[in-house]
């Protein structure tokens, strides 16, 4: 029988811990969240796998490490406001929910929402309110947050998201426009906005967040 608390373990243990993430809150919240329980049953035996799981649709619950990573380059504090943009089945911003005060989570897919309402409920993850929405509009009628998370890639961060982070606001996502990608953290200031690169990651974009690609004809 597939042992999913000994898998758990061997998540945070090989995956992360020895992977740069040493926040004890962080550690906690990934070794006690049944990851299995929000990704689709077929995929349940891989769910504590180093790799990016798909939910349909063109999305999906991307890796430990690299969730892990971003998520300590962002220093969520205990009363923080978060949104999470792009929700999926609910895991991060279960994670999320471990560490702020409430989290926002934005999810455009009528399905993958209801899913994670449900399942969300299912942990007892009562600071978190899924909503729906259009991602590149972010939520204006809830900010500013302190925190702002894309676990997707994207090709070029839209000003909105930018606009709602709070004073001292760090927004945390994947860019990536070619290979390599990276994980980033841009953080608001005296109005205006520093970015970093906090690691290296290449992970899947959030569907209408690729690169435009234009095709010239030869003459």
């Amino acid at each position: 029988m597939y042992d999913v608390e000994a898998a758990r373990r061997a998540m945070v243990e090989s995956q992360i811990h020895v992977n740069e993430v040493t926040d004890p809150r962080l550690l906690s919240a990934f070794a006690t969240l049944p990851r299995e329980l929000f990704v689709p049953k077929a995929e349940a035996g891989t769910a504590y796998s180093e790799r990016d799981i798909p939910l349909g649709g063109g999305r999906y619950l991307i890796r430990p490490r690299a969730l892990a990573r971003l998520l300590q380059a962002v220093d969520v504090q205990p009363t923080d406001l978060v949104l999470h943009i792009g929700a999926g089945r609910g895991y991060t911003s279960a994670i999320l929910g471990a560490l702020a005060e409430t989290v926002v989570a934005l999810e455009s897919d009528e399905a993958l929402r209801t899913n994670a309402e449900a399942t969300l409920a299912l942990v007892n993850a009562d600071n978190v309110a899924v909503i729906a929405g259009d991602f590149r509009a972010g939520a204006p009628d809830q900010a500013p947050f302190d925190v702002i998370v894309v676990d997707s890639s994207v090709a070029q961060v839209p000003q909105t998201w930018l606009d709602q982070l709070a004073e001292g606001g760090r927004l945390g996502v994947f860019e990536r426009r070619q290979p390599p990608g990276h994980g980033v953290v841009y953080v608001r200031s005296d109005g205006a906005w520093g970015r970093r690169v906090a690691f290296d990651a290449t992970i899947p974009y959030l569907p209408g967040f690729a690169p435009e690609h234009h095709f010239r004809f030869a003459s």
